[in-house]
């Protein structure tokens, strides 16, 4: 099973002072608008999300069919193939993805510390 992409998604009060303190630790603007309040930022392949006011609690992201550099990977395990995966091993969803459908879609499910997990496709 190929998860794609990794990051940590964070909640945080002030996205401008995030930014800033992130950028001391070599981060930079890969994607995002801070007028909106949220950006993705990149260290050599570590990736976090900064999001004000978007969730509660950090989350653990997966991007299937994206690398590191939210480029378009050739072979990835489909959003819907993962997510049935997990449900025939037992694990509940908070949210689920059409199985009917293609394309963009994404699940839901925490961990048994309480942890969101998201797995976000986006293509």
């Amino acid at each position: 099973m190929k998860l794609g992409a990794f990051s940590v998604s964070l909640a945080v009060k002030d996205i401008a002072a995030s930014r800033a303190f992130y950028e001391k630790f070599g981060f930079s603007i890969l994607g995002g608008n801070q007028d909106q309040r949220w950006l993705i930022m990149k260290n050599d392949d570590v990736l976090i999300g900064l999001f004000q006011g978007m969730f509660e609690g950090n989350i653990l992201t997966f991007n299937p069919g994206w690398d590191s550099n939210a480029k378009n990977l050739d072979e990835f395990t489909d959003v819907r193939d993962i997510q049935r995966h997990l449900k025939s091993q037992g694990i509940a969803l908070s949210t689920a993805a059409d199985e009917s459908t293609e394309g963009p879609a994404s699940f839901t499910v925490t961990d048994p510390d309480g942890n969101q997990i998201l797995v976000d496709q986006h293509r």
